[in-house]
């Protein structure tokens, strides 16, 4: 088997676990960063990521956690392929670019089904249309928000995450590894190292990028026919002018929640495989 074969293969196993060990927090984190801004007077819709948590488990059940987790699942191959792939040769920022075009359309179909609960309950226009899944959210795209182009709206939000986002993170962690390992070989060490290592970089990407996602989040749930956001900057002026700097961090804890065990799991898995292949 070739390298490339295998940084595909272990690339597969280490997304998929990253996605299943993640997924919850990243809806919670969706549904923080979606709430509206509440009217003068009254309280968001909700109080804090556990409240989240509570409200979704008692309106949807457990898999209301899970929801919006078809698409990245259907991509998680091509996805970690070419961030795994690109990763032997440290181009990070080449890999970034080439994974904000897969990350965009696929990441627009999660967050509708994700935030569409929370949106639906403030009356939102967003969600006239009840999305029955990934599927009918592409379909209700492709038809009514103009073709194919409508699939990447958020594209500049997602390149502004992932490109110096994914820097940050291999970044840190052939650097952990590096100096766990005391020098360039780092072929012996154990899996409690690669899960720090793992983890801290995972966090590091959000510590370096988190408000873009924020953006990213509002302008791929925002009404096509009533926009309220025309663009990166004007999102970005708007929340600041609404919610302050702190608006520009919804749905932080979840995210970094989610990002250290989900990414330990996946570059251990990663690792694993890897290694199992030879």
């Amino acid at each position: 088997m070739g390298d490339i074969a295998k940084d595909l293969t272990a690339g597969t196993v280490g997304g998929a676990a990253q996605l299943i060990v993640g997924h919850p927090f990243d809806t919670i984190k969706v549904k923080l960063q979606s709430q509206p801004t509440p009217l003068p007077g009254q309280p968001p819709r909700y109080s804090g990521a556990i409240d989240a948590v509570r409200q979704t488990v008692a309106a949807e059940g457990a898999r209301g956690l899970f929801k919006g987790m078809g698409a990245p699942l259907a991509t998680v191959a091509a996805f970690n392929a070419v961030l795994f792939t690109v990763r032997a040769s440290r181009l990070w920022a080449v890999a970034g670019t080439a994974v904000s075009f897969l990350a965009c359309p696929t990441e627009l179909i999660k967050c509708r089904l994700q935030a569409q609960g929370a949106l639906a309950s403030v009356g939102s226009a967003a969600v006239a249309v009840k999305y029955a899944g990934p599927m009918d959210v592409a379909r209700h795209v492709l038809r009514s928000e103009g073709g194919v182009a409508g699939l990447f709206k958020g594209l500049g939000p997602t390149l502004a995450r992932e490109v110096p986002g994914n820097a940050a993170m291999f970044g840190m962690y052939e650097l952990l590894k590096q100096y766990f390992a005391g020098g360039t070989d780092t072929s012996g060490l154990g899996r409690g190292s690669l899960i720090v290592a793992g983890g801290l970089a995972g966090g590091s990407f959000w510590i370096s990028v988190y408000p873009t996602d924020v953006i990213k989040s509002v302008i791929q749930i925002d009404d096509y026919k009533n926009p309220k956001y025309s663009g990166f900057f004007d999102a970005f002026k708007k929340i600041l002018a609404s919610e302050g700097v702190k608006g520009l961090y919804k749905g932080f804890g979840p995210a970094m929640g989610r990002s250290v065990p989900a990414n330990a799991a996946c570059f251990l898995a990663y690792e694993m495989v890897r290694s199992s292949l030879g």
